[in-house]
């Protein structure tokens, strides 16, 4: 666990995702365990780096958590690898607030005491590089500057150029390159990435760019300076450590259509005693009988609408169910989901499950993205008086033709407090994206209101 980097970009599009994987499957082809992780709200790199890793990569983010749970997921994921690789998220220095680092992966680094490297787009420069990186270590004396990558370069002599000037003025190692010419990229990166990887289409691309990066990049030298002093937290109050016993049993809906979830969720749902009970409403299989809750997360329900359309079992039974009182969380797609209908961006309608009155459309632009502070209104059972933190990335806009309906939560985000979500008996349902860790109190209100619905219901035993 001591051996970590940070893989780090001076903005978006410079190659961190790409590089990160690269190095991902390098590392693992010397036989290494690698652990992944990802800075900020992200649900799709983290599925490549699971991909590429064979071990569930996780989110670190330390504006939606503390700097005491950062260490703590970060400690928890990293139980028996080799190394982990840290992907950074747009500049090193963005984060939630231009006037300070919160919420960066500079911010990350120096929680986690971990060495940086600095991804640079070299194309059409060469000593100039040199004043890019100068600029980024200077500009804060926090983070730990450890070593550059140079991307885009233009040749080896290209390369020699850039390093040079690098190692004169700034004094750090430039431990290789990648081609701007590479003739590889990132396939499908949105729509479809799940049934690709379930179906290991992308294994030989993984295969091709671990050989690539091994070629351009000196392995030993970032494992070199990847070796970092080990980092200790106290187990007390841990969140991944629980009882055993199981007292309330939630379903999980989970295949190509949902599936964006922190593994965190999941995690401190069990640490308290849930048993989780995965189902697919895209295979049309109903929901199990005999549960006490139901989570329906985020994902990608426009692109499959019409076979979840046609999946009736799966939408009967989780309609019948939550309009008998189930508890109920459904996020982003999972709200979607359970809408009257989805229109695509091609103008079609397909039914949904329609215990939300009210349609989805999708469209081409972006509706919202952003951290989101929230906090319960009208007798949210699972915020009650409490606040979380969580984030929105959609591109669809919510209709509710009937004009009136009871709001899930209010959320404060840069663009002021907005009322949001849909909140109907026990079903709590929204656009925004919980993380339970911002205050895992939430899962506690759960799992009691759990408990109520099963003291209302008669129940075949499941132990």
């Amino acid at each position: 666990m001591g051996r970590r980097i940070v893989i780090a970009g001076t903005g978006s599009g410079v190659g961190k995702t790409t590089l990160t994987i690269g190095i991902m499957a390098a590392l693992r082809k010397k036989g290494l365990a690698v652990q992944g992780f990802k800075c900020g709200p992200d649900y799709i790199d983290p599925t490549y780096h699971t991909a590429v890793t064979k071990r569930v990569s996780r989110n670190l983010d330390s504006w939606m958590l503390t700097k005491e749970r950062v260490m703590e997921v970060f400690i928890h994921g990293s139980q028996g690898s080799d190394i982990s690789v840290i992907e950074g998220v747009m500049g090193f220095y963005d984060g939630k607030n231009p006037e300070s680092n919160e919420g960066s992966t500079a911010e990350i680094s120096m929680i986690l005491k971990s060495p940086v490297i600095l991804v640079v787009n070299c194309e059409s420069m060469a000593r100039s590089a040199a004043a890019i990186v100068k600029g980024f270590q200077m500009f804060s004396d926090g983070p730990k500057l450890a070593a550059v990558i140079a991307n885009k370069v233009g040749s080896e002599g290209h390369y020699q150029l850039v390093k040079k000037a690098i190692e004169q003025e700034c004094k750090v190692p430039v431990i290789g390159y990648v081609k701007r010419d590479m003739d590889i990229e990132i396939p499908e990166r949105h729509l479809g990435l799940i049934p690709s990887i379930e179906r290991g289409e992308l294994e030989p691309f993984f295969e091709k760019l671990g050989d690539l990066i091994t070629e351009t990049i000196d392995l030993d030298k970032l494992l070199e300076i990847a070796e970092a002093e080990p980092l200790k937290i106290s187990e007390t109050g841990s969140l991944f450590i629980g009882s055993k016993e199981k007292i309330a049993k939630i379903a999980v809906a989970r295949d190509a259509a949902f599936n964006f979830y922190y593994p965190e969720n999941l995690e401190i749902m069990e640490a308290k005693g849930v048993k989780l009970v995965y189902f697919s409403p895209l295979k049309d299989e109903e929901l199990p009988s005999d549960v006490e809750g139901l989570y329906i997360g985020g994902g990608f329900p426009e692109e499959f609408a019409y076979k979840l359309e046609g999946n009736e079992k799966a939408k009967h039974s989780i309609k019948r169910a939550i309009e008998n009182g189930l508890p109920t969380l459904a996020e982003c797609g999972g709200f979607m989901y359970l809408t009257e209908s989805i229109e695509t961006t091609d103008k079609k309608q397909y039914k949904m499950v329609g215990v939300i009155p009210g349609k989805v459309k999708m469209q081409q632009s972006l509706a919202a993205l952003g951290y989101r502070e929230i906090r319960g209104l009208n007798s949210n059972y699972l915020l009650s008086d409490l606040t979380a933190r969580g984030h929105e990335f959609h591109y669809s806009t919510y209709q509710n033709l009937e004009g009136n309906r009871l709001h899930a939560y209010e959320t404060r985000g840069m663009r002021g407090v907005n009322k949001e979500g849909y909140l109907t008996q026990n079903l709590v349902a929204g656009y925004t994206h919980f993380h339970f860790a911002s205050n895992p109190a939430v899962v506690d209100n759960w799992i009691r209101k759990c408990l109520q619905y099963k003291k209302s219901v008669s129940f075949i035993s499941f132990e």
